[in-house]
């Protein structure tokens, strides 16, 4: 039932929103220039992975040796405004229409992050990752890794199609008041760097 829920609402979603993603395709590429698409390999169930897809956000700026500047300085105002407004995560939907994703469930996030997992924690990729989950509504970046991973692994016990009806009308509360967009001193979250409590 959760699949077909996710299928039937991302692809409507798509749809209706495809003069949208249309609008920020383009600003997108005046703006920040191409690619247009940031995409990522990510961890998805059970660990497996796939390409994330997301609307870019960042400059593709480099210090004199080649190497990608820090967030904050590729951070362009444009690029802001996509992550305060959560449109850089439209092309989330076709991740769901594929069924690498679902519309709630634990964010996916980066695969060198899995060696780090204590047991508990990586109880979170039991179920397919989320454009949105528990952990967005509940403080989203500005919350601890801690408090996330908790998050994560309370909805993976916990899941049900009202508490994903409750999350996704919680986000789009959350999206209107752009509530924990990143965490203090970062223009997202700091890396996680391991924390190994079971």
């Amino acid at each position: 039932m959760k699949r077909l829920f996710d299928f039937i609402v991302a692809l409507s979603a798509s749809l209706i929103l495809l003069p949208v993603i249309m609008i920020v395709a383009l600003l997108i590429r005046l703006k920040l220039g191409s690619p247009i698409l940031f995409t990522q390999d990510r961890p998805g169930l059970n660990g497996n992975v796939f390409k994330m897809m997301k609307f870019r956000s960042m400059l593709d700026g480099k210090d004199r040796q080649g190497n990608l500047l820090p967030d904050d300085e590729r951070m362009a105002p444009f690029g802001a405004f996509l992550r305060s407004t959560s449109l850089d995560e439209l092309p989330g939907l076709f991740n769901v229409i594929k069924g690498d994703m679902s519309l709630v469930g634990p964010r996916p996030l980066l695969i060198q992050y899995l060696p780090l997992y204590s047991n508990e924690q990586a109880r979170r990729h039991d179920v397919r990752p989320g454009i949105t989950g528990w952990a967005q509504v509940n403080g989203r970046n500005s919350i601890s890794w801690e408090q996330k991973f908790k998050l994560d692994v309370w909805y993976v016990d916990n899941q049900s199609f009202l508490l994903d009806i409750k999350i996704l009308l919680l986000t789009v509360k959350k999206v209107f008041v752009r509530e924990g967009i990143s965490a203090d001193g970062h223009v997202t979250i700091e890396p996680f760097k391991g924390l190994k409590n079971d």
